[in-house]
């Protein structure tokens, strides 16, 4: 099953393999996609679905040095080049729409305020081009300005599309801003966006449906990570992401996205699967964050019947040719995790192919 077709929104992918979303900062300061990621992309084209990196929809958006954004026009013709040479060779790309929220600083946004559903701050310290600084206490968005930043989206998105890409990934996980929302320790709100599951879900189903809205809900998918407790998010009340995630999925299943990608480690767990049965369209799954997914990990997923595909990560950064040696059993490249992050082509678009 893993090396089978799949029907996914208005795509039909060769495989089940979809590259995870993977912060590498290689973008430089001004956030533009350069030969170097236009190389990286087309080198792993064969993955049944590549989702770029976390891309700012807003200066104010953007969580760290090197990253890409979707905001001015040189931006936008670097990623015109990245989506040309991945559909040249055969391949397909979605976009990861991502506001870092809270999750960074303005020595890195250069100037633009840091936002959040409330103000509050993450305890420890970000990586900035000042070094490394604590995190910033965040303004917290008024019921008003909440339009504003939902316009964000929708621009990214529809300037997603104008460069290339099949379509987008919003990123509902992982502490950024929209899981900010679903948490209950980072939306202390008072107002229709706070306090219940309900209204804890209510900014992100509206993102979504603007979205899909824009763009077309086959070009849209959404990644959450619940119970994922990471950059100050904290969910450790089970019947709570129970009732936020449940009223998240089944608000947005209507709409028939693309799909609906979800990073937990029991992927067998009943939660997971309530959620699959809930949204019943195209299901991906992530098993770890900073955790390696091995081959059979990928092949027991499908064989289980726990999702439609899978996304993973680190093998991809240091396998471009992931699908073959995976489906012919062949010895792997390891990942070097001292250069995941950097400014150059060590450990990102170096890693050789399998030869015969």
């Amino acid at each position: 099953m893993l090396f089978s077709p799949l029907k996914l929104g208005s795509l039909d992918l060769p495989n089940r393999l979809v590259m995870a979303p993977l912060t590498r900062i290689r973008a430089g300061e001004a956030g533009i996609p350069g030969d170097l990621l236009v190389e990286h992309y087309r080198q792993r084209a064969s993955l049944g679905l590549i989702v770029s990196e976390g891309t700012y929809p807003s200066h104010a958006g953007r969580g760290f040095p090197g990253q890409p954004g979707l905001v001015t026009d040189q931006q936008l013709a670097g990623w015109k080049c990245v989506t040309d040479a991945v559909h040249d060779a055969g391949g397909r790309i979605f976009a990861q729409v991502m506001h870092a929220g809270r999750v960074s600083h303005e020595a890195t946004t250069g100037g633009h305020q840091i936002v959040a559903p409330s103000a509050l701050a993450i305890d420890g310290e970000t990586r900035t081009y000042e070094g490394k600084l604590p995190y910033p206490v965040p303004h917290a968005l008024e019921s008003t300005e909440l339009a504003g930043v939902l316009e964000e989206f929708v621009t990214a998105s529809r300037n997603a599309i104008a460069a290339g890409f099949d379509g987008v990934e919003l990123h509902g996980a992982n502490g950024y801003l929209l899981h900010e929302f679903l948490a209950p320790n980072s939306n202390t709100r008072t107002d229709n966006y706070g306090g219940t599951a309900a209204n804890r879900a209510r900014f992100v189903i509206e993102v979504v449906r603007a979205v899909a809205e824009a763009i077309g809900a086959d070009r849209v998918g959404l990644r959450i990570s619940p119970e994922h407790d990471v950059q100050g998010t904290l969910e450790n009340n089970p019947a709570d992401v129970r009732e936020t995630y449940g009223t998240l999925v089944d608000a947005i299943a209507p709409l028939n996205l693309a799909y609906l990608s979800v990073l937990h480690k029991d992927p067998a767990s009943a939660l997971v699967q309530d959620l699959r049965v809930r949204f019943g369209g195209t299901f991906l799954l992530n098993t770890g964050f900073g955790v390696i997914t091995t081959r059979d990990e990928a092949l027991g997923l499908m064989s289980q019947d726990l999702a439609d595909a899978v996304v993973v990560g680190r093998p991809v950064i240091a396998n471009p040719d992931l699908v073959r040696r995976w489906s012919e059993d062949l010895p792997l490249n390891e990942p070097d995790a001292s250069t995941f992050y950097g400014p150059d082509a060590r450990g990102y678009t170096d890693y050789p192919f399998h030869q015969n």
